[in-house]
């Protein structure tokens, strides 16, 4: 039996419930390694597909499939940097190496573990990729040149790990492994440019505070209403401002620092249309310039709800646009009336000293499909909170 006829059987076999089948594979020695890979393979459904659809790739690290990109995000990342030869310094299951060399990229994969850089080796030949070379070293300061041999980078690219020595999860830049901050000076003596993908959990000003003066932009990268990552571009020749550009659904909307920080928002009463911002453009920090930019009143500064005539549509890749339904007063009284007219409805709040839990609970609601969404939001104008119920177009 080859290894793809065994994931072929067995795609649809609980992986940890066929383990405990072990002793009737003894005729074959990949058993493991095919579990760990039915595993992973469970992991990256549609993340990425161009994979799934071979059964001979070999995935020994089941958690690496948790981490690693989809194949829309690395693609994303393939464009940020100029083309020519690229060292990936945490190469884990491969999916930004390939992607890099989809591109037209000269890769360099470099991993610590050995399993997974044999893995990534004959997965990338199962994948027609000759552009690869291979490496197998831990990445730490003064190490980068043994890494790196006669492979002359133009660029690097890094993926901590977001794990401590326990298990437990991670996200401030010192702490994932390797220490990028403490690898920086080391890699701009090799290369121009440093792309960096790290934990959505990041603040971004703290980010490019610990990065330094090099970061020159900012990528937030969203994918089905979530923010799947943040990537921070260096470059060894560029000192001042950044900017931050908020990928979503296939679109892109930059903005620097100062942008937001000078926007003006308008706030004002609701009108016909509501837009709720993505968690990719929440997490961006752009607040008030979309109410400028765009013309939106926001019910408040600090509610990051925004009010239109008619939905814009430059806007609808990054959140939801809903129709207004009715507006009253959260008090005890438009508590009673919203709940008991739409007694199925999903509920957000913002900017309100309640949480949407809460605020569920009090209206006495359930989730359902009706398409309803209760929001609360406080009116600057006349200070005080509300309740805006509508629907999803």
């Amino acid at each position: 039996m080859t290894f793809a006829d065994f994931i072929l059987q067995h795609l649809s076999d609980d992986p940890a419930t066929l383990a405990l089948s072990r002793s009737r594979y003894a005729d074959f020695p990949e058993f493991p390694l095919a579990l760990s890979t039915l595993e992973a393979r469970r992991k990256l459904s549609g993340k990425v597909p161009e994979w799934l659809s071979n059964p001979s790739l070999r995935f020994p690290y089941p958690l690496g499939a948790e981490q690693c990109s989809s194949s829309e995000t690395a693609q994303y990342k393939s464009a940020l940097v100029p083309n020519g030869r690229l060292a990936d310094l945490t190469g884990g299951l491969g999916v930004d190496s390939w992607a890099f060399a989809k591109a037209g990229f000269n890769v360099l994969y470099n991993d610590m573990r050995p399993e997974l850089v044999e893995a990534a080796r004959h997965n990338f030949a199962e994948l027609g990729l000759g552009n690869v070379r291979f490496s197998c070293a831990e990445i730490a300061p003064g190490c980068i040149g043994a890494v790196l041999g006669d492979f002359q980078a133009d660029a690097f690219f890094l993926d901590p790990a977001r794990r401590d020595s326990s298990g437990g999860k991670v996200f401030r830049i010192a702490d994932c492994s390797p220490d990028v901050t403490a690898l920086l000076p080391e890699l701009f003596t090799k290369a121009r440019f440093v792309l960096l993908k790290l934990s959505p959990m990041l603040d971004i000003s703290q980010g490019a505070h610990d990065l330094g003066p090099n970061v020159k932009e900012i990528h937030v990268v969203g994918s089905d209403g979530e923010c799947k990552e943040l990537l921070f571009l260096l470059d060894r020749e560029h000192k001042g401002d950044y900017t931050i550009t908020v990928y979503d659904n296939g679109t892109t909307l930059s903005f620097s620092p100062a942008d937001e920080r000078d926007a003006v928002a308008i706030t004002g009463e609701s009108q016909g249309y509501l837009f709720s911002p993505g968690k990719a453009l929440l997490k961006a920090g752009c607040f008030k310039l979309i109410s400028q930019r765009f013309h939106l009143a926001k019910p408040g500064v600090n509610t990051h709800l925004y009010f239109a005539q008619e939905p814009v549509p430059e806007l609808t890749p990054f959140g939801k646009w809903f129709r207004i339904l009715e507006v009253a007063a959260m008090d005890k009284r438009g508590i009673n009336a919203i709940g008991t007219k739409y007694p199925k409805a999903d509920v957000t709040a913002r900017g309100v000293p309640i949480t949407s839990e809460a605020l569920k609970k009090r209206l006495g609601v359930q989730s359902g499909s009706t398409g309803v969404h209760i929001f609360a939001a406080h009116d600057d104008t006349a200070d005080k909170n509300l309740l805006i119920a509508a629907t999803r177009e």
